[in-house]
């Protein structure tokens, strides 16, 4: 399973999710690769700390080969490092795919990033795939590689205007280049369950039919020392209330993927 994390406006815990997500699949055993495509690098500096100044390979060096012919090129795997945690691997971001944007953009490298998990079949068993705030190339690449999408939510009105234009966007990736991606949810983040407002607009949203989770996650203090730590909240505080909404919505999110499944079948 391939699912992106997605939201073109910033700050509603798209590195949060993804990062604490795939830790719980690792750490419920599941073989589990990261890729953050951000060149902000918030996933790759959650999960690895400050070894990941010391990478090996990153993303940038795997979308650098595709812009240049090797004799001798890299397999998949070879750009891929290993996090400290037992199932867990990654493909690191960079700063420099910021640069490189622009010429895979122009040279039509949007397919890489899917050849490349094409290549890697059978060796995860999931895959996280954390995005920039912005439909840009290294977020297309995701949503074309992806199965699925989850979308996060914060929940003031901002968020709620920019949702409608992010469901948009998904229709136009499925219509052009990636017809089975599915929307698996919409993912309330920093919810606070004492105000009207956030009850307000997460009821508009079920309202209006929208696929909202029923795992919300709560606004804490104790994300910010997970993330000053480098270290997921399974693995932090895992009695903490916010670490077992995290694997709560993994449930959810895996419980769906059945009923889905046995839908279709």
């Amino acid at each position: 399973m391939r699912r992106v994390v997605f939201n073109q406006k910033g700050g509603v815990g798209k590195s949060t999710i993804t990062s604490n997500l795939a830790a719980i699949s690792a750490n419920n055993g599941l073989k589990t690769l990261l890729i953050d495509l951000d060149p902000q690098g918030n996933s790759t500096h959650y999960i690895m700390g400050t070894s990941s100044e010391e990478l090996e390979y990153t993303l940038a060096d795997f979308f650098d080969q595709a812009l240049n012919f090797k004799i001798r090129p890299k397999k998949s795997a070879e750009f891929i490092v290993e996090s400290p945690y037992e199932n867990l691997d990654l493909l690191a971001s960079h700063p420099a795919l910021e640069e490189l944007q622009g010429k895979l953009e122009s040279r039509y490298k949007i397919f890489k990033l899917r050849e490349a998990l094409d290549e890697l079949q059978g060796q995860y068993d999931m895959v996280y795939i954390d995005t920039p705030p912005a439909l840009n190339f290294f977020s297309r690449s995701a949503l074309i590689a992806a199965n699925g999408v989850l979308i996060p939510f914060d929940c003031d009105d901002f968020s709620r205007k920019a949702l409608y234009n992010l469901l948009d966007a998904l229709n136009e990736i499925r219509a052009d280049h990636n017809p089975t991606l599915a929307l698996e949810g919409i993912v309330v983040n920093q919810f606070q369950p004492q105000a009207s407002l956030p009850r307000q607009l997460v009821q508009e949203l079920l309202d209006e039919g929208l696929p909202v989770l029923n795992t919300c996650l709560s606004s804490s203090v104790k994300i910010r020392e997970s993330h000053q730590a480098s270290v997921p909240m399974v693995h932090f505080m895992p009695s903490h209330k916010l670490a077992q909404q995290f694997s709560a919505l993994n449930d959810e999110i895996q419980a769906n993927l059945k009923k889905a499944g046995k839908k279709a079948a």
